[in-house]
């Protein structure tokens, strides 16, 4: 997809309301990355800007505010907006960009409509709210989009903007542009500066019910954090839904962040709660009264008066977004913590791996540590978040734990474990050292085996042949050059062979993770040639049009290839519309020709689901196999909730003649199948893998399931909970499968049902292994410490 291409998905996906669960969050899809340890939740409350009357007090100007943290971006999507008022958002916006850290930039949607009251003149919300990812300062907070893409270093939802904005076209707005309104209009520029206030984080995310008298904060934010009670409660910590919180949401609410109260004087700042709630203004303002006359400060009180300017921020907003980076003081505990719950110890190397969800009453017991102890010894661990990773263990002992929740009043009555044994690790040489590699893939060519991998430092694809001796390094794409990138290499990599003998041609296909395309590399034994397959085309491919041919799409998420005698072929999932594409080279062209292979409808044995998120393809002779996965329900979290695994086959490469199947999908036993997907072909047959979870760890997986591709399709699945819960990468060769196991690499022998540990250490994002021999010897190559390295047992 060339820079700048503007993606349109194709929305086909069931919106369902559920409570939240662990999200699997991807960082391009809701469904791609599904390990993502980060939860998601809808941003439903808005922070209005009401229009209020002039009045006699004097509105001097107001310099422009010193910066919290310089250069980020922020882009706007436009609906429906006047120039001149687009001329306004800027300015807005180039001031935000000045005071809002952020390395990822920021994607406003701003529409411009005529509201139900002319009294509210704007109204914000963040893109939506996430909590539990990598960066966060307190992961039982939710931090909106903007922020926690800031806090974490990447966007964590690439397909949602961050920020949501609607003005009032009916507004009397001075649309003359010189920045200043007279006492009988409003300044837009304002507006702008305020909401995107609200849109950032300076929102709470509490509701109120005003026939019951009861409030609610279902996903506590960082600002319901630091908003505090007269007698130091914590919003945050109140019952949710509750009587007490209701009255909290009308009584003396203060901001006790130390940045914010330093701004304001050593006093903490006062926040608006009228004594009848109002939507859209209680306690997401600073009180009216109090900062009404104050030049600096008073951009987020409720209401903007006609004639009143803003020019920046001002020092105490943000004072206070400083205080929502960094992790709120506990609250006070109102009572001792349960116990805790699923408390589970994971076979480790030498150690163990000990695990556990919070108590039920975390809100109100302000959990400050946990602890583990070894039963056997006697040593014990603290840590404010789970896991804690017991070390200094012996393999082949068993050992047993207890877990205990801590808080200023006392702990919690222990969980125990159940026991377990450690194992040692298989044993590892490093063949390339500090990589990091994210995708790893091999094969044998011309008899001599052969490793290529993306480094995850420097984004460089590689390839590493062994000559019998030594590991021979060559750059094949990444680091510029004829026909080249000089962008990162990001996506799965998959290979295929062509020839036979002194002939044979080692393919590869990987993606472009600036432009995503979709990139062949081809090595004769003498240099490497790259062309790009797809994703370069001056426009989408609509999958309306049977016309087939070259696309803009974003065709980086997955890929797989197979030869077969007439020629190559690479399937690839168009990310821009959700479907699965195809392209093959006959042996006597050098162009290639495209084709849909589904996910475009449900005629002909095909689906509208989202599909091919993980993929894989083999040939065994005679029939090309092509294995993925379908997405057919999503939720308003954007977790994946029913899918389905899909294989489809052909035995020549005419794309009218596949045949498709649908190996599994969800059920009232298995709430979700796919996750990711592995495949062995051979002349013996095919033999499919993939994950599924259950109705309890939804949307989070718990099998690793499989069946071998017949007739009479048989599903197994297989338990590993002793070693964690799977979860990608996984891998087949028929017999075995490799999989992550709690964040580090596992085998398991199919046949024995015996699992080992491969790797001692963990990867966050995931350990890639696949199988390669050497020497006659049949051995696992991974990231390993950081390292690309080979591991035997």
């Amino acid at each position: 997809m060339r820079a700048g291409t503007f993606r349109t998905p194709r929305l086909r996906l069931v919106l369902l309301a559920v409570p939240v669960v662990l999200a699997l969050l991807a960082t391009l899809t809701p469904y791609a990355s599904a390990q993502s340890l980060y939860r998601y939740a809808p941003a439903t409350q808005w922070g209005y800007t009401y229009a209020a009357p002039a009045t006699n007090i004097t509105k001097g100007s107001i310099p422009k505010s010193a910066n919290l943290e310089k250069q980020s971006t922020i882009n706007v999507n436009y609906n429906n907006f006047p120039d001149w008022a687009k001329r306004e958002l800027q300015l807005a916006v180039d001031i935000w960009a000045a005071n809002f850290q952020s390395k990822v930039p920021v994607t406003i949607d701003a529409t411009w409509s005529s509201s139900q009251s002319i009294a509210i003149l704007g109204s914000a919300r963040p893109g939506g709210y996430f909590a539990g990812f990598s960066g966060a300062p307190d992961p039982s907070l939710w931090y909106p989009s903007a922020l926690a893409n800031a806090l974490a270093g990447k966007d964590l939802d690439v397909r949602s903007a961050e920020l949501i904005i609607n003005v009032n076209s009916r507004g009397s707005w001075n649309r003359r542009g010189d920045g200043a309104p007279t006492t009988s209009e409003y300044d837009l520029k304002s507006v702008f500066i305020h909401e995107m206030g609200h849109g950032l984080g300076f929102l709470s995310n509490d509701s109120f019910d005003s026939y019951l008298g009861y409030g609610s904060i279902e996903q506590p934010t960082p600002f319901d954090a630091y908003a505090q009670t007269a007698y130091g409660r914590r919003l945050a910590d109140l019952p949710s839904p509750s009587l007490e919180l209701g009255k909290a949401l009308r009584s003396t609410l203060v901001w006790a962040g130390a940045q914010g109260v330093a701004a304001n004087g050593g006093v903490k700042p006062l926040l608006y709660t009228p004594s009848t709630y109002e939507d859209g203004s209680s306690v997401s303002h600073l009180d009216e009264i109090t900062f009404a006359d104050n030049e600096l400060d008073r951009v987020m009180t409720p209401n903007l008066e006609a004639g009143e300017v803003f020019l920046g921020p001002g020092p105490l907003l943000l004072a206070m977004m400083a205080d929502m980076r960094v992790k709120p003081p506990v609250g006070i505990a109102t009572e001792l913590p349960t116990t805790v719950r699923n408390a589970q110890a994971v076979i480790g190397d030498g150690s163990a791996i000990v695990k556990w969800d919070p108590p039920t009453n975390l809100r109100t017991a302000q959990v400050t540590a946990y602890t583990v102890k070894n039963l056997k010894t006697g040593s014990e661990k603290s840590s404010t978040t789970s896991p804690i990773v017991m070390g200094g263990l012996k393999n082949g002992t068993a050992y047993t734990f207890s877990i205990s929740a801590n808080n200023s009043l006392g702990s919690s009555t222990p969980a125990v474990t159940e026991p377990v044994t450690p194992r040692p690790a298989w044993q590892s040489t490093i063949i390339d050292p500090n990589v990091e590699p994210t995708h790893i893939s091999t094969t044998t060519w011309n008899k001599k085996p052969v490793i290529v991998y993306s480094n995850g430092v420097n984004g460089i694809l590689k390839m590493s042949i062994w000559d019998g001796r030594f590991w021979r390094r060559t750059t094949i794409d990444g680091a510029g050059g004829t026909n080249r990138t000089s962008h990162e290499i990001t996506s799965p990599i998959s290979l295929c062979l062509s020839g036979v003998g002194a002939s044979q041609k080692l393919h590869m296909f990987y993606a472009d993770g600036v432009d995503k395309d979709l990139r062949h590399a081809i090595y004769d034994g003498k240099k490497v040639t790259v062309e790009i397959v797809d994703g370069n085309g001056p426009t989408i491919n609509k999958y309306e049009d049977p016309n087939r041919v070259r696309t803009a799409s974003d065709v980086s998420i997955s890929n797989a290839c197979v030869v077969t005698p007439t020629g190559i072929q690479v399937f690839y999932r168009d990310e821009s519309q959700g479907v699965l594409l195809g392209a093959f080279k006959l042996n006597t062209s050098s162009k290639w020709v495209y084709e849909q292979v589904d996910g475009d409808r449900k005629t002909d044995g095909r689906t509208t689901g989202d599909v091919a998120f993980h993929l894989a393809a083999g040939f065994d002779g005679k029939k090309t196999y092509v294995l993925y996965d379908s997405v057919l329900v999503i939720n308003q979290k954007k977790e994946a909730t029913s899918g389905a695994i899909r294989l489809a086959t052909r035995t020549d490469i005419d794309p009218t003649k596949w045949v498709y199947r649908t190996l599994e999908e969800s059920s009232d036993s298995l709430a979700m199948t796919g996750y990711d997907v592995a495949l062995s072909v051979s002349t013996k047959g095919a033999f499919a893998m993939w994950l599924g979870s259950s109705t309890v760890t939804i949307p989070k997986p718990n099998q690793i399931r499989t069946a071998l591709i017949e007739t009479n399709l048989t599903v197994k699945d297989f338990d590993t909970s002793n070693f964690g819960t799977p979860n990608r990468w996984i891998r087949t060769n028929g017999s075995s499968a490799l999989f992550n196991c709690e964040d580090r690499l596992c085998l398991i022998e199919f046949s024995t049902k015996k699992i080992s540990l491969i790797t001692r250490s963990t990867v966050a994002t995931g350990i890639s292994g696949k199988w390669i021999t050497v020497g006659g010897k049949t051995s696992v190559v991974a990231n390993i410490d950081g390292n690309l390295a080979i591991a035997k047992p």
